[in-house]
């Protein structure tokens, strides 16, 4: 059995570490680019009565076998959709899809 041991870093400590990572030009990753993502938070999105019935059965958290078969889908055009969905909303997971519809009072 393996053990773990929980260090926290002092504010000297983090300090230290940014400058490092300064001098050696490190760069965080994103997803996705800044402008994409406040675009898209704002831009009008419009989705079907069909899409939010989707949203809305991912939201009950059946698996995509189930909600495929409480739709009449197979699992893959399910998958499909909800990819379409993501990338319609330009987000990245169906979890925030199903956030971004909530919000919004859709489902």
């Amino acid at each position: 059995m393996e053990q773990a041991t929980l260090v926290r870093r002092t504010a000297e400590d983090q300090g230290a570490l940014r400058t490092r990572e300064h001098r050696e030009n490190v760069v965080p990753i994103q997803t996705r680019p800044r402008e994409a993502a406040v675009s898209s938070h704002y831009a009008p999105v419009e989705l079907n009565h069909e899409d939010l019935e989707l949203l809305a059965e991912i939201a009950t958290g059946v698996t995509t076998e189930v909600a495929a078969r409480h739709l009449e889908l197979s699992a893959r055009t399910l998958r499909r959709r909800i990819r379409n969905i993501c990338d319609v909303l330009g987000v990245n997971t169906p979890i925030e899809a199903v956030v971004w519809a909530a919000r919004r009072q859709l489902i």
